[in-house]
């Protein structure tokens, strides 16, 4: 009570000084928070930076695969389903760009790898198998869900296969995306393949083995051009290379039968 005699109402009383004074009470903490400030900035500007330098870089990696028209998706479609009617080369196209080589973008370039196409012929594919569950009268959400992952795993399991391959094949250099769009042509074949089904079952059993043996030589052909890269580890193992390519081609026949399995 006596605390409160001759202090205002509204006005503090100031606190005593420290063990140490006021030396540090108002420049320090002006130098902590300059400090700080400083070190945020400085934090802040160094992710800033290693986001651009970093994740925008990947992102412009990825526009490079949709860069696509519609003569090329009408081209790209007719290489995957019919290999063997592609009568020009399967080696990619360059062209020098800051001072090195680099790859011309899908729209440019018919062997050039996209995923545009991958992308859509997948989710063609998942509708197509639920339109084909409701035929079969067992479509329902859960069941849906199930194929969608199922398609999933196995673009998955296919992508580890390729990459497996191909680093026992010498060239495991071989970017991701890439190797994420040659895999994911394959659903364009099982669109086609879910699409006839609708309209005759056995249609299904004469397609699916004609488009396993179309995809097996588009990854062949596609491997090659790859492997090519470095002709001198090619030229080493030629005979294990035609073996494992083989395998890869062999590789398709279940992995087709598994995904157009639908509603099993």
């Amino acid at each position: 009570m006596n605390d409160n005699i001759g202090n205002p109402a509204g006005i503090q009383r100031p606190h005593p000084p420290g063990p140490f004074g006021n030396a540090f009470y108002g420049t320090g903490s002006g130098i902590i928070r300059g400090g700080l400030g400083a070190y945020g900035e400085r934090f802040l500007g160094s992710s800033s930076e290693f986001m651009q330098s970093n994740i925008s870089q990947h992102l412009s990696d990825s526009q490079y695969y949709f860069q696509v028209n519609g003569q090329y998706v009408r081209n790209k479609l007719k290489v995957i389903l019919f290999p063997f009617l592609h009568r020009g080369h399967w080696t990619r196209i360059t062209e020098p760009v800051g001072g090195r080589l680099s790859y011309k973008p899908p729209v440019h370039d018919i062997n050039a790898p996209d995923l545009y196409i991958p992308f859509m012929a997948f989710g063609t594919y998942v509708v197509l198998a639920g339109f084909m569950l409701g035929v079969l009268g067992r479509f329902t959400p859960e069941a849906l869900s199930l194929q969608f992952t199922k398609g999933l795993a196995g673009w998955f399991f296919q992508i580890l296969l390729l990459k497996g391959l191909l680093y026992s094949l010498g060239s495991g250099e071989a970017p991701l995306l890439d190797v994420v769009a040659y895999t994911g042509y394959a659903f364009t074949g099982m669109s086609v393949a879910v699409f006839a089904r609708i309209f005759w079952n056995y249609s299904y059993f004469f397609l699916l083995p004609w488009i396993c043996v179309c995809m097996g030589i588009f990854l062949v052909k596609t491997m090659k051009r790859v492997l090519l890269g470095g002709t001198r580890s090619y030229e080493k193992h030629t005979n294990r290379h035609h073996y494992l390519l083989l395998f890869m081609a062999a590789a398709q026949f279940p992995w087709f039968f598994w995904l157009g399995n639908v509603g099993a």
